[in-house]
């Protein structure tokens, strides 16, 4: 019972967090700006996964992965976009540089928005006077991210293909063990997710927060991520939305998908901030930032 009442209280708290802090205005701009940066930041990825399977594979791969996310047409969409950008930088050395500098300032604006959200969220901001410097510690950071999940797709990548062969290859012997195999790509995917997750949450924002208190809150994230996509999925395959409105369906269903991986990116984060006063370390603000609250409790009480 006492573990039921502390849980109320966690999700009654939590969720007068999240109104307070309006995380679906939070979102809605999140997802606006990110439609503009997603076609760069998907490049970047492929070029970077390039570098390991050649670029043909990784486009596939990513290709795929937004299937799952988005569905066919908004996947089509995505390619097209890709695939336009791609073969402009291509066009000349010169065309090459500055394509390749659009890309990086066009994707690390996703994670800098996201960093901005997340220093709201905590209660933070950068240490005034220093707008330079937070500047190019931002972009450098974003960078930092798209390596990082380039590297976590990577791993994901290598694991689902090694799983595949060795379920295919098992299924002959053991058909019964297809469950088991499906169960594990689950897995591997939620670990993937919530280390991305985790990597957010950690590298980010301008505030220093214990390991413990950010991976509760990544796998709650992840959790929460993958449900949507299970229902996006199931809801994309009962609704051809880009049947009635073409490219505009297509579009529709792209910004929904990343509104509510925003809702479910600061959720993680709100829950994380009211765990880590409740039952955690407090959430403080990193060498170069500053609290934008007084007298903050370090543990809120019990109720």
């Amino acid at each position: 019972m006492a573990s039921l009442r502390k849980a109320r209280r966690l999700i009654k708290a939590t969720v007068a967090e999240w109104q307070e802090q309006e995380v679906s205005l939070l979102a809605s701009a999140l997802a606006y700006s990110t439609v503009f940066s997603l076609a760069p930041l998907m490049i970047l990825v492929i070029m970077l996964l390039g570098m390991f399977f050649g670029e043909t594979t990784a486009r596939e791969q990513i290709v795929s992965q937004l299937d799952d996310l988005v569905g066919d047409d908004g996947a089509d969409l995505l390619a097209t976009a890709i695939t336009n950008l791609r073969d402009q930088a291509n066009e000349g050395p010169l065309q090459l540089i500055l394509n390749l500098g659009f890309f990086l300032f066009g994707a690390s604006s996703v994670f800098a928005g996201i960093q901005n959200s997340l220093d709201r969220i905590w209660d933070v901001k950068p240490e005034p006077g220093r707008h330079v410097f937070h500047f190019l510690r931002k972009r450098l950071l974003s960078a930092a991210m798209i390596l990082a999940i380039a590297f976590l797709l990577l791993v994901s990548s290598v694991a689902n293909t090694l799983l595949a062969a060795a379920t295919a290859s098992l299924n002959e012997w053991l058909p019964a063990m297809g469950s088991l195999w499906q169960i594990l790509s689950w897995v591997i995917s939620f670990v993937v997710i919530a280390a991305v997750f985790a990597a957010i949450y950690t590298v980010l924002p301008d505030a220093d927060i214990h390991w413990q208190d950010t991976l509760i809150g990544a796998m709650l994230t992840a959790g929460l991520f993958m449900i949507g996509q299970w229902l996006f999925g199931i809801f994309l395959d009962l609704v051809d939305i880009g049947s009635g409105y073409g490219v505009a369906g297509s579009f529709l269903v792209i910004i929904t998908w990343i509104f509510y991986a925003a809702v479910v990116l600061f959720t993680g984060a709100v829950f994380t901030k009211v765990y880590a006063r409740r039952y955690g370390l407090p959430i403080i603000p990193s060498d170069f930032a500053v609290s934008t609250v007084e007298d903050r409790p370090e543990r809120c009480p019990e109720d």
